[in-house]
């Protein structure tokens, strides 16, 4: 399936699979055991809480909380790694405020905020795509696992800022072909990055969800020409 979503240029497609993103979501934390129903809380926090909470500040930051609650986040969604959880706590307060600060300033220069943000502890570049994309969703993308491997030709995935630096370059080009066929030109990398992250695990998990959204040769079959309303989901250890 890998790169089957992506060479897909119709509107129509991409919103209804948006349109499923929490159904994904919440199958996915239904199918983590122990910790079945974290994810679903921490995706809700990240997707709709923290932007809020970041776009209220004067000038744009994480907190120290809010740091360590994403790194928790990242790590539910993922492969767990305790350590990474521990070492993101040792930052102290003031620094992850600074840094951060600093790094949304140098927005929209992607590479050089990336770099700022790992100057913290347990940040790599693609923790740091998650705190980019939560407070500047229009210049950034998670760098989700899922999401780089449903771009051709980014695979073996590389944690390093040179393979973010590829992997947001494709996110950016289908943003603009996307709001240049949609009339709400409300495309964002942050918003395509969802998308294919829940086309890539709803296919890992054979979700029935997707059996009315079907893509040929990166066209849609057969869907309708008008886009659907614009439905927003419901409410040095080695990093990445």
């Amino acid at each position: 399936m890998t790169g089957v979503l992506f060479a897909c240029e119709e509107p129509a497609v991409w919103r209804k699979l948006y349109a499923k993103y929490w159904d994904v979501v919440e199958a996915k934390s239904l199918g983590k055991g122990k910790k079945s129903g974290k994810l679903l809380a921490l995706e809700k926090w990240y997707q709709e809480e923290l932007p809020v909470a970041i776009a209220k500040r004067p000038e744009r930051y994480v907190t120290h909380s809010e740091l360590v609650k994403l790194m928790e986040w990242k790590l539910t969604r993922g492969k767990f790694r305790p350590r990474l959880q521990q070492l993101v706590a040792t930052n102290g307060e003031e620094a992850v405020e600074k840094t951060s600060k600093k790094a949304f300033s140098l927005l929209p220069d992607i590479q050089a905020a990336i770099t700022e943000l790992s100057t913290l502890r347990a940040l790599g570049p693609a923790t740091a795509s998650a705190v980019l994309a939560a407070g500047g969703p229009e210049h950034a993308a998670f760098m989700a696992d899922e999401a780089v491997e449903s771009i051709a030709g980014l695979g073996p995935i590389k944690y390093t800022a040179k393979h973010y630096a590829l992997y947001l370059d494709k996110m950016a080009e289908r943003t603009k072909t996307l709001n240049k066929a949609d009339s709400q030109h409300d495309w964002t990398p942050h918003k395509v990055e969802q998308c294919l992250w829940a086309w890539a695990v709803a296919n890992q998990m054979q979700l029935p969800l997707l059996k009315d959204i079907e893509i040929d040769g990166g066209k849609p079959r057969k869907e309708d020409s008008d886009s659907e309303p614009n439905k927003r989901p419901a409410k040095k250890q080695r990093t990445k």
